[in-house]
């Protein structure tokens, strides 16, 4: 079998003395969705940015491929093909679709010595990595904001396909979305995950994650709570998990059943 993409084994982050992250061990496959899930304070964002190279490790070893690793820099995270889509998508609600999908990256054209932006190829390839992803635009040139959250989701993770990521790292996509978005932004995953790239999808909705994964991490209070395979667990032994379900039945035997 061939090494995992990205491979984070005991990881540790201490802010001084509060331990935000205390032995977390999580690997992605090449076209595999690992469902990584918690509550609020669980440690989900520490691992993000762990991951994504905003932090690095107080202790533990990030391997990519088998080789390992350390991240200085997102951009060093980037260039390995580490890429993040996180809530707030990083879009300028303003702008054309094509200049976000561009932003930063911008194509362009020679006239002599001087540079302009290739609109002509930029809104080609956007119109097609957008239809590969089961978005059709009325144009490229609309404002991105005026997209439905799934589709402002999609726009995001076309662009980190697009720019070559291997790892592609969802943070909390369909939280603030409809049932209909959220179904768009399910198979877009899919979509994604069929191109060989390994997914890591956080979220706190077992229901989401049971939707496309294929391996699920229950994280609670900055530690790993084990990994399954898809079939290996139900849904209510995750949401179990995840709710401290051991803690509140304790609880629950000493107050003599009255929660």
């Amino acid at each position: 079998m061939s090494a995992p993409l990205i491979e984070l084994v005991d990881i540790e982050k201490h802010f001084g003395p509060v331990i935000a992250l205390n032995g977390v061990s999580v690997s992605v496959k090449e076209g595999e969705c690992h469902c990584l899930l918690g509550d609020n304070g669980a440690g989900k964002s520490t691992f993000i940015k762990t991951m994504s190279g905003v932090h690095k490790p107080t202790r533990g070893t990030i391997r990519v491929q088998g080789a390992e690793v350390t991240f200085n820099s997102p951009r060093d995270a980037m260039e390995a093909g580490i890429a993040t889509v996180y809530q707030d998508l990083a879009m300028i609600p303003l702008m054309s679709v094509t200049r976000n999908f561009w932003m930063g990256r911008e194509p362009e054209k020679r006239f002599g010595p001087f540079k302009m932006f290739d609109f002509h190829t930029a809104n080609k390839v956007t119109l097609s990595e957008m239809a590969k992803m089961g978005i059709h635009l009325r144009s490229p040139d609309q404002a991105v904001g005026t997209l439905s959250g799934g589709e402002r989701q999609t726009v995001a993770i076309a662009r980190a396909v697009y720019f070559g990521a291997k790892v592609l790292i969802l943070d909390e996509p369909t939280s603030a979305l409809g049932v209909r978005q959220t179904s768009n932004v399910l198979a877009t995953i899919d979509k994604v995950r069929k191109k060989g790239i390994g997914v890591v999808f956080i979220t706190h909705n077992v229901r989401h994650a049971m939707a496309v994964g294929d391996r699920f991490t229950v994280l609670n209070r900055g530690k790993t709570l084990g990994t399954a395979a898809r079939g290996e667990i139900k849904a209510e032994e995750l949401q179990d998990m995840m709710a401290g379900g051991q803690e509140l039945a304790a609880l629950e035997g000493s107050l003599g059943g009255t929660i």
